[in-house]
């Protein structure tokens, strides 16, 4: 292997992104990584015998999925500690997210075993360049609950969230979980629904949840599902900053600094700002 890295008695774990859809999107590096290393590590053997077909790569493949992961890492972790090179890698996209693979890493990392990120497709990131919603702060929550109760729980900590909110969601769920975000964080909320990515029928939906749950309800979804939420709309404090800071003032034994962060962090201010406010109020106070 050419990879650079401290020389080790021990072997490398590869994670290493395949494509989402698009075989095009493989990178030139992934194929190398996985046609000189020793062993791969698969979600489904099966799934990736296609893609090494495809690519003349004919590295022996073992399974590391969800059921087996736990007890497959020890026998993965004995072989790179014998200096064997492995790769891992899952059905689609950046191993570990969302999908097998973190068990293994934390255990390669627990024993002092490097690991190196073969970077590549990522459904997640790919939605989220092309959604048209603020990027600059995000949050990633994975899959939600199948059930709807629990659903609505998860969904009621997005109603102020001021980052965009993505998941990944199965086709034949996305109706009822868009009608469980109608009823925890109303019609209204704008989200994007990014559908087949990379594929030929690849979609990219804008608008409300109501209009998403119009457009999506004309024919039955298919392909893989990212859903974006678009970051909740700031409401306007209902007291003044002078006000809030008299409030806490005589209702809390905080410290003034504890105060001051707080109401500064609720309105958007810097410290030295709401302190000279503080100090304004102080001065007015005393000359009563």
């Amino acid at each position: 292997m050419s990879e650079g890295g401290e020389a080790s008695s021990n072997g490398v774990l590869y994670v290493v992104a395949t494509p989402i859809g698009n075989l095009e999107d493989m990178t030139f590096r992934a194929v190398r990584i996985l046609k000189e290393v020793d062993l791969v590590a698969a979600e489904d053997t099966r799934h990736s015998r296609k893609l090494f077909n495809h690519f003349g790569i004919t590295t022996p493949l073992t399974s590391c999925f969800e059921h087996n992961e736990a007890q497959k890492g020890d026998y993965l972790v004995d072989l790179l500690r014998q200096g064997k090179q492995i790769a891992l890698i899952s059905d689609a996209g950046t191993p570990a997210i969302s999908d097998p693979g973190s068990l293994l890493v934390q255990r390669c990392v627990e024993a002092g075993i490097r690991v190196s990120a073969i970077p590549g497709p990522s459904a997640c990131i790919s939605a989220l360049s092309m959604s048209g919603l603020p990027t600059d702060r995000f949050c990633f929550d994975g899959f939600l609950h199948s059930r709807s109760a629990a659903r609505c729980r998860a969904l009621e900590d997005y109603r102020h969230e001021q980052r965009t909110a993505v998941f990944y969601e199965a086709p034949h769920r996305l109706l009822a979980c868009l009608r469980d975000v109608v009823a925890t964080l109303g019609e209204a909320r704008q989200l994007a629904v990014v559908r087949e990515l990379t594929k030929l029928h690849e979609e990219l939906f804008r608008g409300s949840v109501a209009e998403a749950l119009e457009h999506f309800a004309q024919s039955r979804v298919r392909g893989e599902i990212v859903l974006l939420l678009a970051p909740a709309e700031k409401q306007a404090p209902a007291e003044t900053v002078e006000e809030a800071l008299e409030r806490l003032l005589a209702e809390t034994d905080q410290p003034l600094k504890t105060v001051i962060k707080q109401v500064a962090k609720e309105y958007g201010l810097s410290g030295s700002e709401v302190y000279a406010m503080a100090l304004k109020l102080k001065k007015g106070s005393a000359g009563v």
